[in-house]
């Protein structure tokens, strides 16, 4: 079993450490937030004072937090992994950021001899609780075989798409599918409830059919119960979309379906439904419709 570094203790780090923990991994851990860190000790993890602390102490490091800046403060800033760190140690990040910022890291890393493989997952926190994420990954090959056997505690597909940045970039693939995804099902179902049909039914007849998808059946069931407990906040589904807008402009690809999502989801954000999950979205078409989608019987 290895000793297993991990910064960051979010919706998504707490379940993955104690991921970690139940296949018998001893795991280090740090968070700015003492809340996490707690229920992560609790769990069996040990507590650190700084990410430069895990990094001294491990020589696998997982980071997974909210953004670039994050990533950037973390492993390259003060009391971070890089001054931590010894040579030949291997870092991790399971974060969803842009692909330029991970290819950055990476660079900064290689100057002392750190390896560096991008991981960002998909799945929220249901799969992160049940260990069965998807894993996305971009670096050298043999340092995504050495985090192969470590990553399948907490994912059920864990994929090597390129060098470094590919896992981000493909996780922004994976994020515009997603909400253009949602967003269809929530006009979907507005239509069919100001028509006066069931929606519930709607989605039992159609989800069998082409238009099924592992989105439909994960986010229609949440929207005719009128459930926005967040398993992935909007405010997250933001910044990825984001990064992606961001990506599409430095390499030259317009993105005009993703742009339109990420407007749907900063006007529920200024509604003050940030923190709600993402199928929340089909609150925005309520709005337009003036009708609410929930179950007729």
């Amino acid at each position: 079993m290895a000793k297993i570094g991990f910064i960051g203790l979010g919706i998504m780090g707490k379940p993955m450490v104690k991921n970690l923990l139940k296949a018998g991994h001893e795991v280090v851990v740090y968070d700015v937030v003492p809340a996490g860190v707690q229920e992560a000790v609790a769990a069996g993890a040990k507590a650190v004072a700084s990410s430069k602390a895990v990094a001294e102490q491990c020589v696998f490091i997982i980071t997974m937090v909210p953004n670039s800046p994050h990533v950037k403060a973390a492993i390259l800033g003060p009391n971070g992994v890089l001054e931590g760190a010894k040579a030949g140690s291997l870092v991790v990040d399971m974060s969803s950021i842009d692909p330029t910022v991970s290819k950055e890291v990476g660079a900064e890393l290689a100057k002392k001899k750190i390896r560096f493989v991008d991981a960002p997952v998909s799945g929220g926190e249901p799969k992160a609780i049940d260990g069965t994420l998807s894993i996305m990954c971009g670096g050298k090959k043999a340092d995504f075989d050495e985090a192969l056997p470590i990553m399948k505690c907490m994912g059920a597909s864990v994929v090597l798409c390129g060098e470094i940045g590919a896992g981000n970039v493909t996780k922004l693939a994976n994020q515009i599918v997603v909400a253009l995804n949602i967003a269809a099902v929530s006009e979907a179902l507005v239509l069919a409830t100001k028509a006066g049909v069931d929606p519930q039914l709607v989605f039992e007849a159609i989800k069998g059919g082409l238009a099924g998808s592992t989105v439909m059946n994960a986010k229609a069931p949440m929207m005719l119960d009128r459930n926005i407990k967040p398993g992935f906040r909007i405010n997250l589904h933001i910044k990825d979309l984001d990064n992606a807008m961001a990506a599409g402009h430095a390499v030259g690809v317009p993105l005009p379906l993703t742009g339109q999502a990420r407007e749907i989801m900063t006007s529920l954000k200024v509604d003050g439904m940030g923190d709600a999950d993402h199928s929340a979205i089909v609150r925005f078409y309520e709005k337009l419709a003036q009708v609410e989608v929930k179950k007729q019987s």
